[in-house]
C-alpha cells in the first residue's frame, strides 16, 4: 500500500503541498522547504540492516559490528525508519532528512514481530555512533529483560552520549501502559510516544511522567515509508521516533553552531511540564525559537 508522493526536489527547494498530512501536523513542511538537510549533521540508526532501495538519496554507511542472519521483519523496521529520515523526496516516503548522513547500526538480526534488543549490545552500539561523531541516535527498539547490569551498562552509554554532546532520541514503547524504561528515564533522552492522525495519543503508546515531561508525539498510525521493495505502510512508536529525530538534523543543518543543549531546548520548546502526555512536536515553532 502506497501514500501519495509530494513531488519534491532536493537542496532545500519546495516541494509541493500534496500528500503526507503527517509532515504539517507536525510542522516540518516549512522546515522543509528551507533545507533538505547538510551532509555535516550525521544521524546514527540504530535498528534492523538497512536494505539497499533505489530510493535512498545516499545509501546509508554501515557501522558497528554485523547483527548477523537479519530476519525479513529485522530488514524491513530498518529500512522503513530510514526512510523517513533519508529516503529521496518525492519517493513516497517522508524523506525529511537525506541530505544528511545517515549511519546504520545493525543491531537486532532476528525477531518474533518487535524490534528487540539487549542492553548490553545496545550499550556496544550507542557507543559505536559515538565514536563515529554522529550528532543524532534514532532508537526505535526496546531493550530485552534488562538485568541490573545491562541498565547500568546504558546508562553509562547514554551519559556518554551527553557528554559529548549526541542527542539520543527513542520510541516510548506500544505496551499501552503508563511506564518508563532505563532509556526513557534517563535526562539526556528525549522519549517519543505516537499520535493519530489528528494529534491525540495512539491507544497503544506508552506515557509516563519521564516521557510526559521530556518527550514529545510524533506520528505513529499509518505512516508510509519503503519496505524491502516499494514502501508500506507501518505502525508504532518506533516510526514516531524518526519524526523528531529527522526535525533535530533538519534544525541543526540551518543553525549547525547551535549547541546539543540549544537544539533540545529548542526541540521541546523549553516549557514545564505535569502531564503524562508529551506534547506534539512542532518544528516550525522549534525554528522560530532558534531565530
Amino acid at each position: 500500500m502506497t501514500s501519495p508522493a509530494f513531488n519534491a526536489e532536493r537542496n532545500g527547494r519546495p516541494f509541493s503541498k500534496g500528500g503526507f498530512e503527517e509532515i504539517d501536523l507536525v510542522g516540518l513542511r516549512a522546515v522543509m522547504d528551507r533545507s533538505a538537510g547538510s551532509s555535516a549533521v550525521s544521524i546514527g540508526l540504530i535498528d534492523g540492516p538497512v536494505a539497499r532501495h533505489a530510493s535512498f538519496a545516499q545509501q546509508p554507511q554501515v557501522i558497528g559490528d554485523s547483527a548477523g542472519r537479519a530476519s525479513d521483519f529485522a530488514s524491513l523496521h530498518g529500512t522503513f525508519v530510514a526512510g523517513i529520515l533519508g529516503a529521496r523526496r518525492g519517493s513516497g516516503a517522508p524523506g525529511i532528512c537525506p541530505d544528511c548522513t545517515l549511519y546504520s547500526h545493525p543491531a537486532f538480526a532476528a525477531s518474533p514481530g518487535s524490534p528487540f534488543l539487549n542492553g548490553q549490545a545496545l550499550s556496544r552500539a550507542i557507543r559505536d555512533c559515538v565514536g563515529a561523531g554522529v550528532k543524532v541516535i534514532n532508537l526505535s527498539l526496546t531493550v530485552y529483560r534488562p538485568s541490573a547490569e545491562s541498565e547500568s551498562s546504558l546508562r553509562d552509554a547514554l551519559d556518554l552520549a551527553a557528554h559529548k554532546g549526541v542527542i539520543v532520541v527513542a520510541a516510548a514503547g506500544n505496551q499501552a501502559s503508563v511506564s518508563a524504561t532505563v532509556i526513557t528515564r534517563h535526562p539526556w533522552v528525549i522519549p517519543v510516544a505516537g499520535c493519530d492522525p489528528q494529534g491525540r495519543p495512539s491507544t497503544g503508546t506508552n506515557l509516563g511522567l519521564s516521557i510526559g515531561r521530556r518527550g514529545l508525539r510524533a506520528p505513529g498510525e499509518q505512516v508510509t515509508s519503503l519496505a524491502l521493495t516499494g514502501t508500506t505502510v507501518l505502525n508504532g512508536t518506533s516510526v514516531a521516533a524518526p519524526f523528531v529525530t529527522g526535525a533535530i538534523a533538519l534544525l541543526w543543518s540551518e543553525f549547525p553552531r547551535a549547541s546539543a543543549q540549544a537544539l533540545k531546548l529548542a526541540i521541546l520548546r523549553a516549557e514545564r511540564r505535569s502531564s503524562i502526555s508529551p506534547p506534539l512536536l512542532n518544528g516550525l515553532e522549534s525554528l522560530k525559537l532558534l531565530h
